[in-house]
């Protein structure tokens, strides 16, 4: 009886594990709460912005980061990264969600519109990454419908494992929302992917200077083409990034790369007038040449024709071959010259022209955002001032509220200058990439010749 007594005490508590260890794998999912379940889901993509994209959907950065985000950190403080995603508060943040064909994204953040829609469907936004390549992702997944599996933050859960690489970035896709500077307003740099880089490459491409098919990708490849560029343009700037000067003499150059050439002739005391005074005007935009543009060949052309041919190492003294005579080798060197010259002058053109947009934006005149009938705010009362400078606002009006007034004279404007054909147009009344940069291309070209007659110090 003892022993049977001392046993009893053992036995019970036995027991009361065993039925514990019985219970606890079913009381973890016993609570319906904490269990995973099917939800059904529409889904959109965000990203996050960064200074100098080429485009941005809602026309600039600040106005892209009231959409977005700022895109550093999410609503509960985690830094982002791939896999992240926004939900409404019914999703405590650490949920994890299991997507078919997607991956499982964990819950980090919320937004204004990402709610709970009408029966029983909840909005859920994806992070699709940074700048252009964020965007470009964002744009293409559009909006998904899926059922997906939830699993709260207190159930066993898969590993978070969305790659957002696979996401397509279809670059294409921003040409719609490119801002008015292009990629004069763009920052591409090695390593990094989007539609500028793609750009860059078009216009390396267009030049000569780059064989490699366009692919969006700052690789090795681009930045020796950009380098060798450089160099011919002789700017001493890096070639890892696209800098302001060298986008300048980018689109300059890509500009007058069909009208710019085969102006020069061989030359020679017995040449026509005609191929004489295009040397003359060539040897002159170069500095050789002081004489006047009247045809003849005589000394002063010929010294001038050695100067150069000596600055070039074509030719040593007066009595060489083919001193002060232009033919195969220093037709290609002046040709050359008078190119890069003439780049170098339209560059800083389109330098002045970008340096008065952004001293615009810095003291508050520019406009950094599409506008639409019923948006309110300082970048409307400045398009209101716009138009009223055109004629097609009355000034008395301007109360910097977007409302059929200004939508009437938007649409005006936008026929005046060919943009839409009448009021059944898509984008009538609506101030988008091309409006916006016509609109301002005119403020620009009135201060551009105002600095040009009386320096900055009138703006």
């Amino acid at each position: 009886m003892l022993c049977y007594n001392d046993q009893m005490p053992f036995r019970r508590i036995v027991l009361v594990l065993a039925g514990i260890l019985f219970i606890l794998p079913y009381s973890a999912y016993g609570d319906t709460a904490a269990a995973p379940y099917e939800q059904e889901f529409v889904a959109t993509a965000y990203y996050s912005p960064v200074p100098g994209q080429c485009c941005y959907v809602t026309g600039g950065l600040a106005a892209d980061r009231v959409v977005n985000g700022v895109g550093v950190r999410a609503a509960d403080g985690t830094d982002v990264y791939p896999g992240m995603a926004a939900a409404p508060a019914a999703f405590p943040f650490g949920t994890r969600i299991a997507v078919p064909g997607l991956g499982v994204m964990e819950v980090h953040d919320r937004g204004g519109a990402i709610v709970e829609l009408p029966g029983g469907v909840h909005r859920i936004d994806v992070w699709a990454g940074h700048g252009e390549e964020g965007l470009a992702r964002a744009l293409a997944f559009g909006v998904q419908r899926f059922r997906g599996t939830v699993y709260p933050a207190g159930a066993p859960q898969p590993p978070v494992a969305l790659d957002i690489v696979r996401l397509p970035a279809p670059f294409a896709r921003l040409k719609t929302y490119a801002r008015a500077e292009g990629l004069l307003g763009a920052r591409p740099h090695a390593g990094g992917q989007g539609y500028s880089v793609a750009l860059l490459q078009q216009y390396l491409r267009g030049l000569g200077y780059l064989t490699h098919p366009v692919t969006g990708l700052f690789g090795p490849a681009t930045e020796a083409a950009l380098r060798t560029f450089l160099s011919a343009m002789r700017l001493d700037v890096p070639s890892g990034e696209l800098t302001e000067r060298a986008t300048a003499f980018l689109l300059a150059a890509t500009r007058r790369k069909d009208g710019a050439r085969n102006v020069i002739h061989t030359v020679h005391s017995g040449s026509s007038p005609r191929a004489v005074r295009a040397a003359q005007k060539a040897l002159r935009l170069l500095g050789f040449y002081r004489g006047r543009t009247h045809g003849t060949y005589d000394d002063a052309l010929f010294r001038a024709i050695l100067a150069f041919q000596q600055g070039e190492h074509l030719v040593g003294a007066a009595d060489d071959p083919g001193a002060g005579r232009i033919g195969p080798l220093t037709k290609a060197a002046l040709e050359r010259e008078r190119f890069r010259i003439l780049v170098a002058q339209d560059a800083e053109h389109l330098l002045l022209r970008h340096r008065i947009r952004e001293r615009m934006r810095e003291s508050g005149e520019n406009i950094d955002r599409f506008l639409a009938e019923g948006d309110t705010g300082s970048d409307v009362r400045i398009l209101q001032q716009f138009l009223t400078e055109r004629g097609f606002f009355p000034r008395e009006k301007i109360n910097g509220a977007f409302g059929p007034l200004t939508k009437s004279a938007v649409l005006v404007f936008q026929m005046a200058e060919g943009l839409v054909r009448n009021a059944l147009d898509p984008a009538a009344g609506y101030v988008g990439p091309g409006t916006l940069a016509r609109l301002q291309d005119g403020k620009i070209r009135e201060l551009y010749a105002k600095v040009r007659a009386e320096g900055w110090g009138v703006l």
